[in-house]
């Protein structure tokens, strides 16, 4: 892992209208790390991510993406900041209409000049990245809710992304195969040397995945903590974030 920041968020402000959701945040991810975005509910989670990915401008503050504003990057430079990232959606967003390949080869067709055969081989080649392979003709209806959370990842990662963001990628889904998603994400990003931000909740999966991660409090509208899960659930000053990591109630409850 390199010192320099492949993504910076500096005083980020997130807000509807005149509702703020964030306010003043600011951190670091690095090349290679698995970076998981934790909370409880309504702490702005997904808010987060949706402004890492360049849906909402931010109401103050600068979100950089390998050096560059993503909110201030002039409009014909956009296509080129965006493919330095790939998108897995809660619920996998796979066209229903469309086979596993189709839906696969679409980010290519769009974006690259390849003629249909390469399309093809590099679809086919994501699909066995993430343990799909035969699968190709196949339609999201005919899969197990995790083979389309793998299917969501080959299409985030058709672009060949330096960074991949995962919106609750185990959601609804058993211990088992959620465990299996986890294998194939470290796997991933030790082969192919990826950057993994990661909204979850799920304290067993950060446990056997996270490198950092940073605990959003709905109070403060900020930072509770960031750092290894590890070390948060034993040294963490905060009685809250202890227990947060340890899964006890609190003791008022």
């Amino acid at each position: 892992m390199t010192t320099e920041a492949l993504i910076r968020v500096e005083d980020l402000t997130a807000a509807y209208d005149d509702r703020v959701i964030l306010k003043d945040i600011s951190f670091e991810v690095f090349p290679g790390e698995v970076f998981v975005i934790l909370g409880g509910s309504g702490s702005g989670k997904s808010t987060l991510l949706k402004h890492m990915i360049g849906l909402y401008p931010p109401a103050r503050g600068k979100i950089f993406i390998d050096g560059t504003d993503i909110a201030g990057v002039e409009r014909e430079e956009r296509p080129e900041v965006l493919r330095k990232f790939g998108v897995m959606y809660q619920s996998g967003a796979l066209f229903g209409s469309m086979t596993l390949l189709e839906n696969i080869c679409l980010p290519l067709e769009e974006f690259t000049d390849l003629p249909a055969e390469a399309i093809r081989v590099i679809a086919l080649m994501k699909l066995k990245q993430v343990g799909l392979t035969g699968f190709d003709r196949h339609m999201p209806s005919e899969l197990s809710g995790g083979m389309q959370k793998r299917a969501a990842i080959a299409r985030a990662m058709a672009l060949d992304p330096r960074i991949l963001f995962l919106d609750e990628p185990s959601a609804g889904l058993d211990p088992i195969t959620s465990a299996e998603l986890d294998e194939l994400i470290l796997n991933l990003a030790k082969t192919l040397k990826m950057t993994f931000v990661i909204v979850s909740h799920e304290l067993a999966s950060i446990f056997m995945i996270a490198d950092r991660v940073i605990m959003l409090d709905n109070q403060t509208k900020g930072i509770a903590a960031i750092g290894k899960p590890e070390e948060l659930r034993d040294h963490s000053d905060s009685p809250w974030v202890r227990r947060f990591f340890s899964r006890q109630a609190s003791p008022d409850a």
